[in-house]
């Protein structure tokens, strides 16, 4: 009997494996599945899992928003994986522009106009909907470079993030007990070697389980954003991903 329930629990976890390394659920271009909601004065964009649930991925973009496709198809690539997936419009439809030397633009400005109580208060929003018109009981939230820093303040029940960018100590104390999953990039002026050596001391110190993984040949934005032409940047990408999706997958 011993032998048989090691068996199962081995053919088990080649199956959790098997699913949580299959790519194909992947997209990197192609028709979105999701749909645009409005919940009080708030865009957010839903993609729905095949099978109902009550626990979803609260999904946190860069600054260059829902309206970027490779957000929403990401989005979509964590509904495939079973996670219903809500991914709030962060900048209320002015996203940074695609070029963030555009002439005119002003980063200062952009973050000025999207500080903590702005954007938190839109994260609660999404939260509030996801609950109380979802019925979701249970959240992992995903977020990348601007929305990374933000998962560690979103009181998810597991984080992951991929290249955050000013990502504070308090941040971190505030996700006390969360347990984190950080993707980071090999060259990332927004996340040198210094401060990511930093924050590993911090989640160490912190009690909470943590995963710390570091891509080499990618740069800040490749989990969202990488040139898919290039194998290295790919898997990254796709590793990155994966590295979500089985954090969430064991922690919720």
């Amino acid at each position: 009997m011993a032998i048989l329930r090691f068996l199962w629990a081995l053919y088990a976890a080649k199956s959790v494996l098997a699913a949580t390394c299959d790519t194909s659920i992947i997209r990197h271009e192609g028709k979105t599945i999701g749909e645009e909601i409005t919940y009080e004065n708030l865009t957010i964009y839903v993609s729905e899992a095949k099978k109902s649930t009550t626990t979803a991925v609260l999904y946190l973009t860069d600054v260059f928003g829902i309206q970027l496709p490779e957000n929403k198809l990401l989005a979509d690539s964590f509904a495939r994986a079973g996670y219903l997936t809500i991914t709030p419009d962060l900048f209320a439809g002015e996203p940074a522009p695609a070029d963030l030397n555009e002439p005119g633009w002003s980063l200062d400005d952009f973050l000025a106009a999207n500080g903590e109580e702005v954007i938190d208060g839109r994260i609660a929003t999404a939260v509030k909907y996801a609950k109380e018109e979802l019925g979701i009981e249970k959240f992992g939230v995903t977020g990348y470079c601007f929305g990374g820093r933000y998962a560690f303040r979103a009181g998810g029940d597991a984080l992951f993030a991929a290249h955050p960018s000013m990502l504070g100590d308090e941040d971190i104390a505030g996700a006390a007990g969360v347990p984190v999953s950080i993707a980071a990039a090999e060259t990332d002026s927004l996340l040198s070697p210094e401060r990511r050596a930093e924050i590993e001391t911090l989640l160490r110190n912190s009690g909470s389980a943590y995963q710390l993984s570091l891509y080499s040949g990618t740069s800040h934005g490749f989990a969202v954003r990488a040139n898919v032409s290039d194998p290295q940047q790919k898997f990254g990408k796709e590793s990155a991903f994966l590295q979500a999706v089985r954090w969430f997958d064991t922690l919720l």
